[in-house]
């Protein structure tokens, strides 16, 4: 839940958390992932934590073979949406029950797919830590699920339809830089032909230090797509959706950097061998 407001190079920043609002346990070592057509725990998969609804960014696993999901951290955070610092804002505990959903809406949580535990939060991790940097505080946005192992043979780890991610983008994105995202919020219904989107870098601020990259997307991600994760043109993992800014766009996005949050979750998690998992499926971007 998220919204902060900077000036960096003379640019107002206003960002807003994009987890939806309230509808009315460990995996053993898997050496082989679900069919991509058929699983159903993946990037883009509605994921509920105490009935507040994110998505699914990308797969992880560690040197014992357990599966994790990521989405923001925020997710499980007790602040309002204005609440983003994650050095200061009340968050879930480590060990909280995440359910792997589809089909939820406003009015129904959806079908229940599988389920998980909270297992790293960076902003439980930073306030551990005593974390004071502005930019850390602001942008680290990440949580990772640990997959029930009843459930770890329903995951795959590539996004639907664009295939990816291939490896981490590294260097930022710049200004017109394609991106590409599957966001799954319950407010768009569970609809999935809504749920692919593709977008442009609105150009990194260096006031941000690389942990942010401000984008527009067509549509814009709402309440619900917060977590989701998003390619480079390359197909490789560039971000995590956390915010939703109102400049100098209005409803623009901003995705917290996911090399810089991945080396933080894997030197601070204890989650020994932390690593993305590719997709099975090659990355196809628009053509």
């Amino acid at each position: 839940m998220r919204t902060a407001a900077a000036v960096t190079a003379a640019i107002l920043t206003v960002a807003v958390s994009l987890v939806a609002p309230r509808a009315d346990a460990g995996a053993s070592a898997q050496t082989r992932w679900a069919a991509a057509d058929q699983a159903a725990i993946h990037p883009g998969t509605m994921m509920y934590t105490k009935g507040a609804q994110c998505t699914a960014n990308f797969v992880y696993t560690d040197g014992a073979g357990h599966v994790y999901v990521g989405y923001a951290a925020h997710c499980a955070g007790e602040g309002a949406a204005t609440d983003t610092d994650g050095c200061s804002t009340k968050s879930l505990p480590l060990g909280t029950r995440v359910s792997f959903r589809e089909g939820g809406n406003l009015a129904d949580e959806g079908t229940r797919v599988g389920s998980g535990t909270l297992a790293y939060s960076s902003w439980l991790t930073m306030q551990k830590l005593g974390t004071k940097a502005a930019n850390t505080c602001a942008y680290n946005d990440l949580a990772l699920v640990r997959v029930a192992a009843a459930d770890a043979g329903k995951v795959n780890p590539s996004v639907p339809f664009w295939g990816g991610p291939a490896g981490i983008d590294t260097d930022g994105t710049a200004a017109g830089d394609q991106l590409y995202t599957y966001g799954n919020s319950s407010l768009r219904g569970g609809a999935a032909p809504l749920s692919p989107h593709t977008g442009i870098s609105l150009g990194d601020q260096a006031a941000d230090g690389g942990w942010s990259h401000p984008l527009y997307t067509v549509s814009p991600g709402i309440p619900g797509d917060s977590g989701s994760g998003f390619l480079s043109a390359d197909g490789s993992a560039v971000g995590v959706l956390s915010t939703i800014g109102l400049a100098p766009l209005p409803a623009s996005n901003n995705i917290g950097d996911l090399a810089k949050e991945l080396a933080f979750a894997k030197a601070h998690s204890g989650l020994s061998g932390l690593r993305l998992v590719n997709g099975t499926e090659p990355f196809t971007g628009l053509s």
